[in-house]
């Protein structure tokens, strides 16, 4: 047996409310819409992981969801445009990323992050 996807659910009332984070600020694709759930993604293949943790690095928050990008300041200057506040970063962490963290509609923190190239 093996693994072949993992799925983050988000309970909510307002499933239109993902749409301007999740679509028009990060550029995923509604992969499905059934009213009662909505599915955002990529036809990308990416990697499988789940992470456990007792703090988000750097004396933070855990986040709820760690979504990694190519550009991580193209994605804060659209999340600002979009009007979604910066509750941390943007930060170069020693352990190779860049971050920054923001609340989605639901309240869920998420850390927006790349990983920094070695020079």
């Amino acid at each position: 047996m093996k693994v072949k996807r993992i799925v983050a659910n988000i309970d909510t009332q307002d499933i239109a409310a993902a749409k301007c984070f999740y679509q028009d600020v990060l550029g995923l694709h509604l992969l499905m819409d059934h009213g009662w759930i909505a599915t955002y993604g990529t036809n990308e293949e990416m990697s499988v992981q789940i992470s456990f943790a007792s703090q988000g690095g750097s004396h933070t928050l855990s986040p709820d969801l760690s979504i990694e990008v190519d550009d991580v300041d193209t994605a804060l200057e659209r999340m600002k445009h979009a009007g979604f506040p910066i509750e941390y970063g943007p930060a170069d962490e020693p352990w190779g990323v860049r971050r920054f963290y923001v609340r989605d509609p639901f309240g869920k923190l998420i850390n927006i992050l790349g990983h920094l190239q070695s020079n």
